[in-house]
């Protein structure tokens, strides 16, 4: 047993362990020859990083900021920190459900959520400017950039007004039409479904087989924008 433990201890202290292997923050090697991709987004993306990576395997090196990226003001922050010095062939990104997020310092809801006495993060027209920039940046790599669209804000979020998203969305869409982005539309996927594939009532966030589907969507615009097409 104690044999088994240690070759177990040594294989995990060099980077094989089973939990290393799935976290979706993790680092990868690349595949030499293939093109590489980097995932940009917040809580949503995380979720489909590891079965959007899978759908790629042969065809992309997958990677990821190794962070939640929050509200368009943390991109602002970190952009250049995530880019790197290395080349991308593909950005695929979005900021959205942060910015339009209400919150007050003496909520005591997950994340200090408060749509009723608190205030959003960013206003629409700061979160279109702070868009403009994060655009301009990335174009400045050379990769294609995908933009896509803030899922949905259930009935019930405690932090987020129904109907924002839809807002936040047509901001950001007049900013990527007028610097030629493309779009997956991963709000229109889950128009209508949150009931069926978000976490529970009143949750942002995806159930295993919400994650997959985005994963499945995304995996394939990204396949699209390699051959050179577009969403």
């Amino acid at each position: 047993m104690r044999t088994i433990a240690w070759i177990a201890l040594v294989t995990c202290l060099a980077g094989a362990c089973p939990a290393q292997r799935k976290s979706p923050m993790a680092p990868i090697e690349d595949v030499p020859g293939l093109p590489r991709v980097l995932l940009i987004g917040d809580s949503i993306s995380i979720g489909y990083t590891l079965s959007a990576r899978e759908a790629l395997k042969g065809v992309a090196n997958v990677h990821r900021i190794p962070t939640n990226g929050g509200p368009t003001s943390k991109g602002l922050s970190n952009i250049e920190d995530w880019l790197g010095s290395s080349k991308w062939d593909v950005i695929h990104f979005n900021w959205g459900l942060h910015d339009l997020c209400y919150r007050h310092s003496k909520s005591k809801t997950q994340g200090n959520r408060d749509k009723v006495n608190g205030s959003v993060t960013h206003s629409v027209e700061e979160y279109s400017a702070n868009l403009k920039k994060l655009v301009l940046r990335m174009k400045k790599t050379g990769a294609r950039l995908v933009f896509a669209t803030t899922t949905p804000v259930p009935e019930g979020e405690a932090g987020r007004k129904v109907g924002d998203d839809l807002r936040y969305n047509k901001a950001a869409l007049a900013v990527m039409e007028k610097h030629d982005v493309a779009v997956n539309d991963l709000h229109g996927l889950m128009a209508g479904k949150m009931d069926q594939f978000g976490t529970r009532p009143g949750n942002v966030h995806f159930k295993q087989e919400g994650s997959s589907l985005l994963a499945e969507q995304v995996a394939r615009v990204i396949r699209e924008v390699l051959a050179g097409g577009s969403e």
